[in-house]
């Protein structure tokens, strides 16, 4: 069942991101164009660290505004059955050990509040288990516009029984400022594909590296 999921998901998604790199090669009007504030917006300055150096990645990353799931998930959106839960990530990759991770159903998602991206933030990472052999998770970035907001599925993660960081997944930020002519408004959306997942301590890919 896993598998077939991944496979169905996996054309689906091909086929969204297909047209998305249509839209974003002028093909189409791309109403990411219209996120910007201005051509020379930056984003704030944020607290970094190299949560994921003991796996060999040494850049800087800051932390999601509740990405650690240790208190109100405040601006987050909750579908479904997701629910902050007991059990922490045991590396400590906030500099502190948690108590709480984000319980992820099948069916259910998550979505964070919009944050500032620039084009240096290229990517983000999470970690993540499952409750049984085996979960998937559909990571997207959902653009706000002033067309309203839009969903780009831009990867699946899946997950063992064991807490593990993420790939890093890839966030498009170079092509979608340069498009937008200036910073955009962007959040994260995870939703649960297939299983039942734990997500802790999301981080986005810095604003300078190591």
């Amino acid at each position: 069942m896993f598998d077939q999921a991944f496979h169905r998901l996996s054309r689906a998604s091909s086929i969204l991101l297909a047209t998305a790199g249509l839209c974003a090669a002028g093909v189409a009007p791309v109403p990411v164009a219209q996120a910007a504030t201005s051509a020379t917006a930056t984003c704030p300055a944020s607290v970094t660290s190299q949560p994921f150096l003991p796996w060999g990645d040494a850049n800087l990353y800051s932390l999601v505004p509740g990405g650690d799931m240790e208190s109100a998930l405040t601006g987050w959106t909750l579908t479904g059955a997701a629910q902050r839960t007991s059990g922490s990530e045991p590396y400590a990759a906030t500099g502190t050990l948690g108590s709480s991770s984000l319980s992820l159903p099948a069916g259910s998602s998550a979505q964070t509040p919009f944050l500032c991206m620039s084009s240096t933030e290229r990517s983000f990472r999470f970690f993540i288990r499952s409750e049984g052999m085996q979960s998937l998770v559909l990571a997207s970035l959902v653009y706000r516009t002033s067309l309203g907001n839009i969903a780009i599925p831009v990867a699946f993660v899946a997950a063992g029984g064991a807490w593990a960081p993420s790939p890093a997944v890839k966030t498009g930020a170079a092509l979608a400022t340069a498009i937008a002519q200036g910073t955009v408004q962007v959040a994260i959306r995870l939703s649960a594909v297939a299983g039942n997942s734990h997500l802790d301590d999301l981080f986005m890919d810095p604003r300078m590296h190591h």
